[in-house]
């Protein structure tokens, strides 16, 4: 049985998350999507809040759990006995991101992998801070996210 981690702030969770997640999911057995927490990264949403997004969109997918997690990757990784940690890629400043971070994982866990997804085309430009901004201007969001979840998220940034 193939374990995948979807690691991820997911500050909100996106249609390009639930694109990679579907596509992970289809190529593993038990995908975790691992929502962050982390003090010292500002974000808009509260942890149960991104975790709530998060099932919304992923709902009916079999093999998907949500969860948070606190501290460093590769203990999380170990803890689920992971085989590959996931990642979306949207250009190549993001390849170089998370090639570097997963040199790094390696070095703290030998076993460590990482499995790197460019994001379909027609997703390729948005991003939870694309989300954010849009939403903090009052406009619609509902192309780049559940649409369920637009009212949510727009409440969150009224001004």
């Amino acid at each position: 049985m193939k374990t995948f981690i979807y690691p991820g702030t997911f500050d909100p969770f996106t249609n390009g998350h639930t694109d990679i997640a579907r596509r992970a999911i289809s190529i593993c057995d038990k995908l975790y999507v691992a929502v962050l927490t982390n003090s010292t990264k500002k974000t808009s949403f509260s942890v149960d809040e991104r975790i709530y997004m998060a099932k919304r969109s992923l709902e009916g997918i079999p093999g998907i759990e949500v969860e948070s997690f606190r501290g460093l990757l590769v203990d999380y990784f170990k803890l689920k006995n992971a085989d590959a940690v996931v990642r979306g890629l949207r250009s190549e400043s993001d390849f170089r991101y998370e090639a570097e971070l997963t040199a790094a994982n390696k070095l703290l866990c030998p076993d460590f992998e990482a499995v790197l997804m460019p994001c379909r085309m027609d997703l390729a430009f948005t991003s939870s801070t694309i989300v954010r901004e849009v939403a903090s201007y009052g406009g619609d969001v509902s192309g780049m996210i559940l649409p369920e979840l637009a009212p949510m998220i727009l409440d969150k940034f009224k001004r």
